[in-house]
């Protein structure tokens, strides 16, 4: 028997997946100049000089001790966990070691792996903070909970605790938070941040169980205005990090990444065993070597992440000129854009007749809006903005 759920999900692709497919046929039929792409976060900015170097370095100058192509140890060679524990202990003030670290491929690993390290049962729920980036759904359903999702407060886009705590309950597993927010750009305040913690310690207490907090935080250097992303796990002892160097050091196909267990969480050594196991029990062990050890000297790194805060500016500006209402992010490189009407599928199907490809809001958890990507050349932007001119003008 072929399982039902996994042949629909494969024979299906995500919405942004979907789009992006149908923009590569697209710029086939008519050049990639007249197709104007802002369905996926791929990264335009190319990585730093320094990275090529330590890739290159590493393969021309092979020590024998290195096996730069075999094994390293499950949770990932113990010089990169040095290395990112050095690199968070510099930035946040915290004491970690690379005994707190288990190497990834990337954060969605690094979610699924975390998913499957603290959900017990089928009964389980586990909180997405709306808007949400899509794939959530699948990796917390895959896993056999309910995927309870929590919509924003608005203007702000920032946290509804009213909402939250209806969602909470004592088969609450975790609550995902992905600060900046893909797809809305908001950076969640220290206060929030501050109030979602006792939230959920008063919970924990009431439940007689830790509600663990997943920060996913992989746009985490993307921050503007001189605004920094504040570390979660400074605030709430039972929180599991999740990142990868995909998109502040540009390396989104190389696939490495990180869980955090910070030695701050009550039982941090039994969870630290249970993200092994969920490593193991998935497959995920033992990081692309190679990415490892470049990670080790270039941990510290960003991209030149100027270009995004330039990008930001073209698009909101140029959009909000025309007439659109968007929300202005304070990091990640994603625009949230009022759709022109109800049915944001609807207008991204009109958006296609201009060759503007933007991804429908409803499988975000927040409907009547569209994300834009801007990790895209800034001449794209400019050369896009006569079609959502005529696109808006089709609505008059």
């Amino acid at each position: 028997m072929i399982n039902q759920k996994m042949y629909e999900l494969g024979s299906r692709r995500s919405v942004i997946r979907e789009l992006f497919e149908y923009g590569k046929k697209r710029i086939a039929e008519v050049g990639a100049d007249n197709v104007y792409d802002f369905s996926i976060g791929n990264p335009s900015v190319e990585a730093p000089e320094a990275v090529k170097e330590a890739a290159v370095s590493l393969l021309e100058n092979v020590k024998p001790s290195t096996r730069l192509h075999g094994y390293t140890s499950a949770q990932g060679d113990p010089e990169a966990r040095k290395a990112i524990a050095d690199d968070l202990n510099s930035r946040y003030g915290t004491s970690y070691t690379g005994n707190n670290l288990y190497l990834t491929c990337g954060a969605a690993a690094s979610l699924t792996i975390c998913l499957q390290a603290v959900i017990d049962s089928h009964s389980q729920n586990v909180l997405v903070l709306a808007p949400y980036f899509t794939e959530y759904r699948v990796f917390i359903e895959s896993r056999g909970a309910e995927c309870r999702v929590v919509p924003p407060a608005l203007p702000s886009f920032g946290i509804n605790f009213e909402e939250l705590e209806k969602c909470l309950d004592a088969s609450t597993a975790a609550i995902i938070l992905n600060s900046p927010n893909n797809p809305s750009g908001v950076i969640y305040p220290e206060e929030e941040l501050r109030k979602l913690a006792a939230v959920l310690e008063r919970k924990s207490r009431e439940f007689g169980h830790p509600v663990y907090l997943i920060s996913d935080e992989p746009y985490r250097e993307i921050a503007y205005d001189g605004k920094k992303t504040p570390f979660t796990a400074c605030f709430y002892p039972d929180t599991l990090v999740c990142y990868s160097y995909s998109k502040g050091l540009s390396l989104p196909g190389e696939r490495i990444g990180y869980v955090l267990v910070p030695d701050t969480m009550p039982e941090w050594q039994r969870m630290y065993a249970a993200v092994c196991g969920a490593g193991r029990s998935l497959g995920f062990i033992c990081a692309p070597t190679l990415w490892q050890h470049v990670i080790t000297s270039c941990a510290p790194l960003t991209s030149d992440l100027s270009i995004y805060a330039r990008n930001r500016e073209l698009l909101f500006g140029g959009l909000t000129e025309i007439g659109y209402t968007c929300v202005h992010p304070d990091g990640a490189f994603y625009l949230f854009a009022k759709a022109l009407e109800e049915d944001a599928s609807s207008f991204c199907e009109r958006a296609k007749k201009y060759d503007l490809l933007l991804v429908p809001s409803d499988d975000f958890g927040c409907p009547g809006y569209v994300r834009i990507a801007y990790c895209v050349s800034g001449d794209m932007i400019t050369r896009s903005m006569p079609a959502f001119k005529k696109l808006f003008e089709s609505y008059k």
